[in-house]
């Protein structure tokens, strides 16, 4: 399952160069891998059971406070024992790739406070979706 979420473009997502800012970027992809986690756990887990371990964005090209929108995408690319690995995108609105990533997020035990297994509900919901 591919998600896409469409985020306006902010003043303050620019920077002294008048473009989005690289940091911005993965505030882009961290609104929509929360959202396709949450829809794809939906009723088996808790999104907030997962934390980031790897992010790598490689910029194609830059995106400016006139371009207004970009749609974020996200889809699973390789579930884990305690990990999932997801591809996503930037795409301006008009379609063009703005960057591309891969994530990595791991399920953690709270209590512990270190990784943890998959649950089998878990699992089975993510190959649902795969």
């Amino acid at each position: 399952m591919k998600h896409e979420k469409r985020i306006e473009i902010r003043w303050r997502d620019v920077d002294a160069y008048l473009h989005v800012n690289n940091a911005v970027y993965a505030t882009y992809l961290e609104e929509c891998r929360d959202e396709w986690l949450s829809k794809a756990l939906e009723g088996v887990g808790d999104e907030w059971d997962f934390v980031l371990a790897r992010v790598a964005i490689d910029f194609r090209r830059e995106l400016k406070l006139e371009d207004e929108w970009v749609v974020a995408s996200c889809r699973l690319a390789r579930i884990g024992t305690s990990s999932l690995t997801l591809r996503e995108e930037i795409r301006a609105d008009e379609g063009w790739l703005s960057a591309e990533s891969e994530a990595v997020l791991v399920a953690r035990n709270r209590e512990a406070g270190g990784s943890r297994p998959l649950a089998d509900a878990e699992r089975a919901a993510l190959e649902r979706v795969q």
